[in-house]
């Protein structure tokens, strides 16, 4: 008896995505689309500039950048002042822009970005935000080794005594801040809680300058937590993302090297949802 022979299942075409869709390469390319958003791209950074300005500094000719502008004024995306004859990002770019924040979810975002964030350094990733003056936690990636943080999603915890909570308060204007403060006396929770509202600042401006926090047992004897900012749009910082673990592995040596992937993760979060970065 013969049985009927295993056949290859052809490939599922997948809705929207041509034969090849994955094939990066200039056969697929639109070239004049390309050095058209290249234009676009440049303009969106260096706003205000002449034509001639334009066309010297990207390296193309004139009449090239020309063309490219006034397709791009007519969709709405630049447009020209006649008056000092510069060239400015139009009012589409920001209609086409808003719509990619309404799609945009923080905690979707995060995620990749935070599950490499704990492999990179083998400790637990969170991500939170500022509600009502306390932090907010809305997602973690929790470490595979045996002793680890654990801050389920809605847990609440004070910002002074809170690495996330501290790298927010870090960029917060004095009125903001005074609000935050203005109810209660800072808590102690351990020896090492920051509550005087002088060392706070100092500690505040040092987090700036550096770009990242560390709650160092402040919160919890023996647990130690490094975060950095996120940034919106607008360069306001809208929420942190963070590594914490135990001081046995997260010592003070340790502080300075896992740093560099806090702050990697934040800023690649800050991209991921159309913000920019405080320097």
């Amino acid at each position: 008896m013969d049985f009927p022979k295993n056949e290859p299942a052809s490939p599922r075409k997948t809705r929207g995505r041509p034969r090849g869709w994955d094939d990066k390469t200039a056969q697929n390319t639109i070239k004049s689309l390309d050095r058209a958003m290249q234009v676009f791209e440049y303009l969106s950074e260096e706003q205000g500039k002449a034509l001639s300005q334009l066309a010297e500094e990207m390296g193309q000719a004139p009449a090239t950048v020309y063309r490219v502008l006034v397709t791009l004024e007519g969709r709405g995306l630049v447009e020209f002042d006649r008056y000092e004859q510069v060239w400015h990002i139009g009012p589409r770019a920001f209609v086409i822009g808003a719509r990619f924040l309404r799609r945009t979810s923080l905690v979707d975002r995060a995620r990749p970005i935070m599950r490499r964030l704990m492999e990179e350094t083998g400790e637990t990733a969170n991500l939170g935000v500022e509600r009502e003056g306390a932090v907010l936690f809305l997602s973690q990636v929790e470490t595979h080794a045996s002793i680890r943080a654990f801050f389920p999603p809605g847990t609440l915890s004070q910002m002074h005594a809170s690495g996330i909570g501290k790298a927010l308060l870090a960029h917060m204007d004095a009125g903001r801040l005074d609000r935050v403060f203005s109810s209660d006396v800072p808590k102690k929770f351990t020896e090492f809680t920051i509550t005087d509202l002088s060392d706070l600042q100092t500690d505040l401006a040092g987090i700036r300058d550096r770009g990242y926090s560390v709650d160092n047992e402040e919160k919890n004897l023996g647990m130690r937590c490094i975060a950095a900012p996120v940034f919106d749009q607008n360069r306001e910082a809208v929420a942190g993302i963070s590594v914490s673990g135990p001081t046995s592995r997260v010592s003070p040596e340790e502080v300075e090297r896992l740093s560099r992937p806090v702050v990697d993760a934040a800023h690649a979060l800050t991209a991921a949802i159309g913000g920019e970065v405080v320097a």
